[in-house]
Parts: C-alpha cells; sequence; structure tokens
C-alpha cells in the first residue's frame, strides 16, 4: 500500500483543487459565458497541479521512492502526469471561449506554451506509440535535451492565466493555484540549474572496459573516495563521463554486479547515440560520476516461489541478484534468461554456474530463432502447473513485459505479484 501513496497523493491534490475552486468560486459579474470561464480556469489550474507534480518528481527526490514503488515507478507518474496535463491542454482550449480579436500577451503567451507542452509531451508518449516512435526516432539523447525545455512552457503557461483578457475574479482559488506554480517552477530550476550543488554525486575512476557481445560494454568503476552506500542487488544509477563531452549526460544503467564488491559494474548494450559511442570510445582511466543507487527491484521482498524473466540486456539485474547469492539462495527460483540469437547473450556461463552451485535455482536459456519464444504456457508448465502462488521479476523490452504481465494475470498471479524494473523509464 505505501507504495501507492504517491500517486493517491496526486489524484487528491487534484480533486481538491475542484473542491477549492467550488467552496471558493469567482464572481459571477454577469459577462457572457461565465460558466465557460469558470469551467475552463478549474481544468488549466489542474493542468498547472498536474505539471507542477511532474517537474517536481524530476527532480528525483529519494525519500519518496517508496510512496512511488521506486525511480523507475516514480517516473512512469512523472510520464502519467504529463499525459494527463497534456489531455487536459486540449479540454482546457476547447472549453475556454476563445475571440480572435483584441489578442493581449496572455493570448500569445497561451500559444507558445500550448505548442512546446504539446511537441514535448509527444516526444515523451513517443515510444509506447509505434507512429510517434518511428516520426521521433525515440531517441532518448534528444528526447532529454528537448525535455529542458518543458519548464519554460510551464512558467509561460501560468503567466498566460494571469495576462488574458478580463479573468475571473476567484483571490483564493487562484492563490491555492500559485503554490503549486511555485512548487513546479523551483522544481524546473533546481533540476536543470542548481541540482548539480546539492545532488548527492560520487567520483570515480573507470577501471576496465569489457565487451561480452559486439553490441555491449561491461563498465567495471572504481570509487575515488567513498563508494555509494546502501546499494541493493537490482539497482539502478545515473552515470556520466566528464572527460568525453558526449559521455558527460548523466544516463540510468542498472548495476550488475553485488552490493558487497568494491567495484560497481554496469553492462550497456549499444542501442542509442550515448551507448553507441560509449560502446566505441569509453576507455580505462576516465573519470566518471556516479548518482545512487535508486529503485526498489529487490526478489529479496518477494515469496519463497518465483519466476524471473529477463530479455536481452534486461538481465542485468539478475546478474546483480546472482552475483550476490554466494550459494545460499533463499528462495525457489526459475530463472528465464530470452535473447534472439546465440550470440546475443551474455553471462551465459555464470548464469549456469550459479544454478548448479544454488540448488533452488533453475536457469532456462533461450534463443528465440532457434528455440521458438518463450511462453508463459512454457514458464507454468515447467513450474508444476500452477504459479498463482508464484511471485513474477521482469525486466526487458517494454513489448515483451507487457506482454508476459497479461498473460501471467491471466493464469492466477495476482497482481501485487508481478514486479518489474521499468526498462524504458524516462
Amino acid at each position: 500500500m505505501k507504495r501507492n501513496i504517491g500517486n493517491i497523493s496526486i489524484l487528491v491534490l487534484v480533486l481538491l483543487n475542484i473542491v477549492v475552486w467550488l467552496v471558493f468560486p469567482p464572481v459571477n459579474d454577469g459577462r457572457e459565458n461565465f460558466v465557460r470561464q469558470y469551467a475552463g480556469e478549474i481544468i488549466g489550474a489542474n493542468n498547472i497541479i498536474l505539471m507542477a507534480c511532474s517537474l517536481f518528481l524530476s527532480t528525483r527526490p529519494k525519500w519518496a521512492e517508496k510512496y512511488f514503488g521506486g525511480l523507475d515507478k516514480m517516473y512512469l507518474t512523472h510520464r502519467y502526469t504529463g499525459t494527463a496535463a497534456f489531455v487536459l491542454i486540449f479540454v482546457h482550449v476547447l472549453t475556454v471561449p476563445i475571440t480572435t480579436t483584441g489578442w493581449t500577451l496572455g493570448n500569445y503567451l497561451a500559444v507558445i506554451a500550448f505548442a512546446g507542452i504539446v511537441s514535448i509531451v509527444l516526444v515523451t508518449l513517443a515510444p509506447r506509440i509505434p507512429f510517434l516512435n518511428r516520426i521521433t526516432g525515440g531517441d532518448y539523447d534528444d528526447w532529454k535535451k528537448l525535455k529542458r525545455f518543458i519548464g519554460i512552457f510551464f512558467i509561460l503557461a501560468f503567466i498566460h492565466s494571469l495576462t488574458v483578457p478580463h479573468p475571473l475574479h476567484a483571490l483564493i482559488a487562484i492563490t491555492w493555484v500559485q503554490v503549486f506554480f511555485i512548487i513546479g517552477a523551483l522544481s524546473y530550476f533546481y533540476t536543470e540549474l542548481f541540482g548539480g550543488f546539492f545532488k548527492k554525486t560520487l567520483p570515480y575512476t573507470v577501471e576496465s572496459v569489457r565487451y561480452p557481445n559486439n553490441s555491449s560494454t561491461e563498465i567495471i568503476l572504481r570509487a575515488k573516495k567513498q563508494p555509494i552506500q546502501k546499494q541493493r542487488a537490482g539497482q539502478f544509477l545515473f552515470v556520466r563521463f566528464p572527460g568525453d563531452k558526449t559521455l558527460n549526460e548523466s544516463h540510468p544503467f542498472t548495476i550488475s554486479s553485488a552490493p558487497r564488491e568494491d567495484v560497481l559494474r554496469v553492462t550497456v548494450k549499444a542501442c542509442g547515440d550515448f551507448t553507441r559511442h560509449l560502446f566505441g570510445n569509453l576507455q580505462a582511466g576516465m573519470d566518471a560520476v556516479v548518482e545512487g543507487a535508486y529503485g526498489m527491484f529487490d526478489y529479496k521482498t518477494g515469496g519463497q516461489k518465483q519466476i524471473w524473466v529477463a530479455g536481452g540486456i534486461g538481465v542485468t539485474p539478475f546478474l546483480s541478484f546472482i552475483r550476490d547469492m554466494d550459494g545460499n539462495l533463499a528462495q525457489d527460483v526459475d530463472f528465464y534468461y530470452t535473447v534472439r540469437h546465440r550470440e546475443e547473450a551474455i553471462f551465459v556461463d555464470e548464469i549456469e554456474a550459479a544454478a548448479k552451485k544454488n540448488p533452488r535455482l533453475k536457469a532456462y536459456i533461450r534463443f528465440s530463432s532457434t528455440d521458438g519464444s518463450l511462453t508463459v504456457d512454457e514458464i507454468v508448465k515447467n513450474a508444476g502447473g500452477n504459479i498463482s502462488g508464484h511471485h513474477v521479476y521482469m525486466c526487458g523490452p517494454l513489448p515483451m513485459v507487457q506482454s508476459f504481465e497479461k498473460k501471467f494475470l491471466e493464469v492466477g498471479v495476482a497482481a501485487g505479484n508481478i514486479h518489474y524494473e521499468e526498462f524504458n523509464f524516462r
């Protein structure tokens, strides 16, 4: 229940905003279309609240992780609040009375804010909407650069609300909304301007660079001074490499080493501009700046019977799990690692060795090009025909996770027993 408190709180704020506007309504000055203006301002106020929440979550407050189920889930909420605001923008535009004459600064700011926010949100949604993904390219780096402007359009949208001609007079309700504008604006400035002075980052050195296959890079990082603290197997970090202009941009990667190791290991697939440049240019001896660890993808909090499903580079949190076992696994685990071709698989020998060392771990390595695609029916059969009491942990490409989640629910696995790292979180 605790992991839903964050989402519930945002919903309560939206509902409370409606209550505030109804309890402290604007003065009806007899203008034409008063009701439409009133409804439009309530919708606009909810836009401000949702965007403020989205900007606040962008600051990555570590203390709030437990109220959302991990930072990856917090970023999902960040995306959902942005999507909701995106929809409400259109509702707001269709609701408020608009004239084509007598425009003031507020009207022009509205057009600029509308175009900017809509453009950025569409790019944010692109990975989940195939035709948008083809248009935008779905590149993380381009999206991140574009996202930096969202706060500017948020500020312009609020100034628009104060400078439109003939606004309604609702002092208490408008003051209430101003509180969220301040929260959103401060969050934006913190993220883009001042975050580097307050975030807990630690200096590391790239001790070595290895290549498990022809598209993946294993990076071994050693702390220059103090290592990251309170790390758990399955978490992720943000890392950048200031010695290279392209790599001097913080990116999230799952930690594939065990918490007890004296180094950090991350394994990265070359699938975007940043990761392809990293594959070809990262060298031992370069500086690294690490922030973390984040995430609540932790099999130790699950039940006695578990199923793990890894797709492609989504094997990385499970590598951390396996490297943390040391022959003392306390759960019964069926671990499925699936890739398309044999040469894409990484650390297979290590996974199989861990299965031999841990009798309660069964490892199934799947090459779909020759063995066929992995199915939930096969997983159920191998588990004895009934997995309703199992806990499921998944990490991999979004379509795979969504498809498997749907099937696991159909065969009786409780929604609360399905855990996944948001592989494509932004």
